[in-house]
């Protein structure tokens, strides 16, 4: 198999692999954001559902705590009942029931006093009636929360009885609310790690939010923006709430989120991007190493050719001397020619060559001229100008005839040694067109830039090397173009090669 096919073939398979890698990955990355999205929209829904909980539990808590705060008012209003009763009756044994039923107190903090605020009786209260006589100050705002209640004794005596919550409702109180406050705040903080908005069945009023800017919460043009925003991203969970009706949750992405579906796209472009850097490095490496290689050869082939070309020389001039006939010696005279013109060739190879204007039509002729009598007389050869025609370009000659002579013997191979070849040549601007055309079997249009790499060759028994050459010729040391400009399988193929007339435009 030709080496390029292979090489071909093994990026595809490259190809298909990298394109499985990034495939498999981004599969199993959306899973992954798929599966935290769900975890957010239910961390969402629980967050909700436990706004609501919170303000129903809050709602029967306070219930119950007013319904304790009644009954104590109740007791109070009977303890009222027996202050009086033990001031103003005698019987002993009544008394000591009432005065029983006082001291039984042991929660409600109480403290009796005249008309005048000043103490006469405490009970569970936390002070010495030596250091304090009357109720007043920090003392009367702690036990004037709830109304006093009024002891009348005779129309002109009266007391007044001041309480405050219970040591027991206080604690109880004190420790619902902690447990209360703590496990749904957990609840919330947990839960909504993402904003998110409570609405109405309308969409429009807000009920409750959570992680958002309380300031900015405030303004309703940023409320109906951040709306929007949160609709677009997700369709809002639609939720009912006993005797309250519909309510809407809108919500954001969570950053982490935002990160994970982000995240695979940037690795995998910095992937990209690292690939292409070493693939440019490695490349121009290797294309290094190729022209080193391609000079090395170059050079080597010229020095090896010397030596026989300098004993043929003398051995032509031995020839001249014995008297051997004129056309032999000058025929040989060519072959020697062509063999210099070979070796300076191939020792231009590696360092820059130098342009001069030439008639790239006369070069056309000559090299037409030379192929003319060393290949096929079933081969028919066209140039559109005529000799004297003269249209001039800046080229070497020796490394510009080689360029022909390379694209008219690959036509000639192309057309099996019986065909037509025709020669092109037209100005445009400040660019000189050569078109080399033959009627043989094609190229295939996948191949019309591999024909130029080194190695490639259609020919069982080709090296490959001609195309390369020339490309490589009037690219890097002409700085023109040479391509393939169309070609039909089985119609025929045209090589078009781009000069330019002045090489500073």
């Amino acid at each position: 198999m030709n080496i390029y096919a292979k090489k071909r073939r093994w990026k595809w398979i490259l190809f298909g692999l990298a394109v499985a890698i990034v495939a498999v990955s981004l599969w199993y990355t959306n899973i992954l954001v798929r599966k935290i999205a769900n975890t957010e929209r239910d961390n969402v829904r629980i967050w909700a559902e436990t706004i609501y909980k919170k303000a129903e539990l809050v709602n029967y808590t306070n219930q119950f705590f007013t319904q304790i705060q009644n009954e104590e008012r109740k007791r109070m209003e009977l303890m009222a009942d027996a202050y009086r009763i033990v001031t103003v009756m005698e019987n002993s044994d009544v008394l000591s029931f009432f005065i029983k039923f006082i001291n039984e107190n042991t929660n409600i903090p109480v403290i009796l006093t005249d008309a005048h605020g000043k103490i006469k009786s405490i009970v569970n209260v936390d002070f010495d009636m030596d250091t304090v006589s009357y109720l007043r100050g920090r003392l009367k705002d702690e036990f004037t929360v709830y109304p006093p209640v009024r002891i009348d004794y005779l129309e002109d005596q009266h007391d007044y009885l001041y309480y405050k919550n219970s040591r027991l409702f206080s604690e109880l109180r004190r420790v619902i609310d902690d447990l209360t406050d703590s496990f749904l705040s957990e609840i919330v903080i947990n839960a909504a790690s993402v904003p998110v908005i409570i609405t109405d069945s309308t969409m429009t009023k807000v009920i409750e939010y959570g992680m958002l800017d309380p300031k900015k919460a405030q303004d309703s043009v940023y409320i109906m923006e951040t709306l929007d925003h949160m609709a677009f991203d997700n369709d809002p969970l639609e939720i009912n709430i006993p005797q309250q009706g519909k309510r809407y949750i809108f919500y954001q992405d969570s950053e982490l989120l935002t990160r994970m579906m982000v995240f695979p796209y940037l690795q995998l472009g910095i992937i990209a991007f690292f690939l292409f850097i070493a693939y440019v490095m490695f490349s121009s490496a290797r294309k290094s190493e190729q022209n080193q290689v391609w000079v090395g050869l170059a050079k080597e082939t010229a020095h090896q050719l010397g030596t026989p070309l300098s004993s043929m020389i003398a051995w032509i001039e031995l020839l001249k001397m014995e008297g051997v006939e004129t056309g032999t010696i000058d025929e040989l005279n060519k072959d020697v020619e062509r063999l210099r013109k070979i070796t300076e060739r191939f020792s231009k190879i590696g360092s820059a060559p130098r342009l001069k204007n030439e008639n790239i039509v006369k070069v056309l002729y000559d090299s037409v001229s030379y192929l003319r009598s060393r290949a096929s007389k079933k081969v028919k050869y066209h140039i559109n100008l005529p000799p004297e025609g003269k249209i001039t370009a800046p080229i070497n000659l020796h490394l510009f005839e080689w360029v022909i002579e390379n694209l008219c013997k690959n036509a000639i191979d192309a057309i099996g040694g019986e065909g037509n070849i025709t020669i092109e040549i037209k100005e445009e601007d400040n660019l000189v067109v050569v078109d080399v055309t033959d009627n043989g079997k094609g190229i295939p249009k996948s191949k019309f830039k591999t024909v130029f790499n080194p190695g490639y060759t259609s020919k069982k028994r080709g090296w490959g090397l001609g195309l390369s050459l020339a490309k490589r010729i009037i690219k890097e040391y002409h700085k023109g173009k040479i391509f393939v400009k169309s070609s039909i399988l089985d119609k025929g193929t045209t090589f078009r090669i781009i000069l330019k007339k002045n090489q500073n435009k």
